[in-house]
């Protein structure tokens, strides 16, 4: 950008100096004196600018010398610079969707709004890979490639745009658009192309909390609903509540995790008392079983199987190694 600017000054001035010299030796208005500089320069010219005057005609071929070598530098150097932005940019793009396609157990967030900024902060955190879905480009390059978050300008609403950023690889997709309408199709086409994806979906209207939830969301959220119960919750039990968000904190040391148990995990066919999670700084404080059956709190004797769901608390690095050793 530096560059660009050097070199429109640089045209300026020699564009400038040009109408100065010929508005001083023919003493024509500044405006005739800029046209006649500018046809000049470019060989466009159709007029006779110095009209038989020697000082003038002198001035002319000084100027068309000097002028027409540096013009003709600084047109090269303008069309390098487009050109090789257009070429960057092209392959920017070209790894970012080598990128996206090589993503397993990824997530998806349809929309870059506030809420969807504090989604990726929070996925960034804490080292999860995703994928920005926004029709806002201008946005995407100020705060996505910024971060370095992989995104594809489109709509989300569109099969193409969700094929195109893995939504049959996908582990959760979150749709916070601006309106509930195009929630609900985002929601609806992404349970087409993916019946095993979580979906997650925002509600601005309680009235479009059903139908959402009929579109395939695995989960609704309503911003203003979850913060009046939250508020609620700190007015009965403050204490219980503070001790609670440390969960949520940014930068807190504590998490609270779902973790999956896939085929090939070490504990599979362990009690949890036999694990050695409890040493890892991991506690075990609720099991939902594949078949939907929940303990709470499971005992030391609950045994583990392959795609259970443990609901692990602790140090924020004690489970994520706990689920990194899960993905391998």
């Amino acid at each position: 950008m530096r560059r660009f600017f050097s070199i429109a000054g640089l045209l300026l001035a020699l564009t400038s100096a040009g109408a100065a010299g010929i508005q001083l030796l023919t003493g024509r208005t500044w405006l005739e004196s800029f046209y006649l500089a500018v046809i000049t320069l470019t060989t466009l010219g159709s007029e006779d600018v110095a009209r038989g005057d020697p000082w003038a005609m002198f001035f002319v071929i000084m100027y068309l010398v000097c002028g027409l070598s540096i013009f003709t530098y600084s047109a090269f150097q303008i069309g390098q610079l487009i050109v090789n932005a257009e070429i960057r940019g092209m392959l920017e793009r070209r790894r970012m969707e080598r990128q996206i396609r090589a993503l397993e157990d990824h997530f998806i967030i349809c929309g870059m709004g506030r809420m969807g900024m504090a989604i990726c902060e929070y996925l960034a955190e804490r080292q999860r890979p995703f994928v920005i879905i926004d029709r806002d480009q201008a946005r995407l390059e100020e705060i996505a490639k910024e971060h370095d978050w992989l995104y594809l300008n489109g709509d989300a609403t569109d099969d193409e745009v969700l094929m195109r950023a893995g939504i049959e690889r996908a582990r959760a997709l979150a749709t916070v658009l601006a309106t509930d309408a195009d929630n609900v199709y985002v929601v609806l086409s992404a349970r087409m192309l993916s019946a095993g994806t979580q979906i997650i979906a925002r509600a601005s209207e309680d009235t479009a909390i059903q139908k959402l939830e009929r579109a395939g969301a695995s989960r609704v959220i309503s911003p203003f609903s979850s913060g009046a119960v939250k508020m609620a919750r700190f007015m009965l039990n403050p204490s219980i509540e503070d001790f609670l968000e440390i969960t949520d904190a940014r930068g807190s040391e504590l998490e609270l995790a779902d973790v999956q148990i896939r085929e090939g995990s070490p504990y599979i066919g362990m009690r949890l008392a036999e694990t050695d999670l409890s040493r890892k700084g991991v506690m075990v404080i609720g099991i939902r079983r594949a078949t939907g059956e929940r303990l709470l709190p499971p005992s030391g004797n609950a045994m583990i199987h392959a795609g259970d769901s443990l609901f692990a608390f602790g140090s924020s690095a004690a489970v994520n190694a706990m689920i990194g050793e899960q993905e391998t």
